[in-house]
């Protein structure tokens, strides 16, 4: 994350100085006529204010302003965009007695970051105002975040969000992903783990949370879920060095749409290793933004697969690839057996093995 602290008077630098020292990251934003020789680099600048802060604002992923809180609002007011793309804020007052988060508290960082630099100045109170916080209760927005999780319906997030404070019944589906890293905690009262897509059916529920990787199309369950995708599978793909990247595509698409299984939870494509430098496989990966792991024909061999082939052990030195690569990566177990797109294309796919 890309940090700019704005301050306008010589308390606020003072301040700002402070949270260099315990975030050598951040960068420093003052008026020039504030300009001195201290040791702790700040940038000085000669412009308005207001045209700063408007280009720190779309520049930094998040930006914290020591003035006043309205003076910041209407700095920022024409600048909005939306929840998804824009920068946290942060507003500490002249004196640091208060931090506070005032945009993009979830998704941009704002409340992680103020409790953070509240943390560095002992009367300072961190000032956080999102429902899901206030309740102590799940952040619907941010479930799965840390772990890589993306969101596939977002316009549900809002409604879900609703009920999650106000206490309404929720139902949680996991299917796969890190459970044991966010079901052990203690879950709100209002919050039913359950063990069916049926179930979230039920009209017990006002909504719930999916965390899957396989392709949902029950109406009824869409209409009042919010669906994550944990990044739980991997692609292996066998393949020559005359393999087009739109046959790469196509065996890839077409494996997944036949399967149900969703392209936001491939969590990474592995192959052998002598297919490093083919360019199609990394013109995919690029296109697609999915990391691509090797492994040589020796760590392959020692891998039982269920499709063997004695044409690829000839060619390749390993019986396998695509399922063999598959499951080393994912440290797990096949969920698609190897698939053939002739003439030189093979696909498997594994599904990640959590702790």
């Amino acid at each position: 994350m890309t940090i700019a602290v704005a301050a306008i008077t010589k308390h606020g630098i003072s301040i700002a100085r402070k949270i260099k020292e315990m975030m050598p990251e951040v960068d420093i934003y003052a008026p020039a006529k504030h300009a001195d020789n201290d040791a702790i680099e700040v940038n000085y600048f000669a412009e308005q204010t207001t045209q700063k802060i408007a280009k720190l604002f779309k520049s930094y992923d998040a930006l914290v302003c020591i003035f006043s809180l309205g003076a910041t609002i209407r700095i920022i007011a024409p600048l909005l965009a939306d929840k998804k793309s824009d920068p946290a804020v942060i507003v500490i007052d002249d004196k640091a007695n208060f931090v506070i988060s005032t945009l993009s508290g979830h998704i941009g960082g704002a409340n992680e970051l103020t409790q953070k630099i509240a943390s560095f100045f002992p009367n300072s109170q961190a000032v956080i105002t999102t429902a899901a916080d206030v309740n102590k209760t799940i952040s619907v927005d941010l479930l799965g975040k840390e772990f890589g999780w993306v969101i596939e319906n977002y316009e549900n997030v809002t409604k879900v969000s609703a009920f999650m404070v106000n206490e309404e019944p929720i139902a949680v589906y996991q299917e796969t992903g890190e459970k044991n890293r966010w079901l052990t905690q203690t879950v709100p009262k209002n919050v039913t783990v359950v063990k069916s897509l049926n179930e979230v059916k039920s009209p017990t529920f006002k909504g719930a949370l999916i965390i899957s990787d396989r392709v949902i199309n029950d109406r009824a369950v869409l209409e009042k879920s919010v669906i994550y995708r944990p990044k739980s599978l991997v692609l292996g793909i066998g393949l020559h060095w005359d393999t087009s990247k739109d046959m790469i595509e196509y065996g890839v698409m077409t494996t997944l749409k036949n399967k149900e299984l969703s392209l936001k939870s491939i969590r990474n494509i592995s192959s052998i290793s002598n297919k490093i430098g083919i360019k199609t496989l990394r013109d995919f990966s690029d296109q697609q933004q999915i990391p691509l792991e090797f492994f040589d024909k020796d760590q392959l061999s020692l891998i039982k697969v269920p499709n063997p082939s004695p044409t690829v052990e000839k060619y390749e030195g390993t019986a396998s690839v695509s399922e063999a690569s598959a499951i080393l990566s994912s440290k797990g177990e096949i969920v698609v057996p190897k698939e053939k797109f002739t003439p030189n294309l093979t696909i498997a796919v594994a599904r990640v093995k959590f702790e």
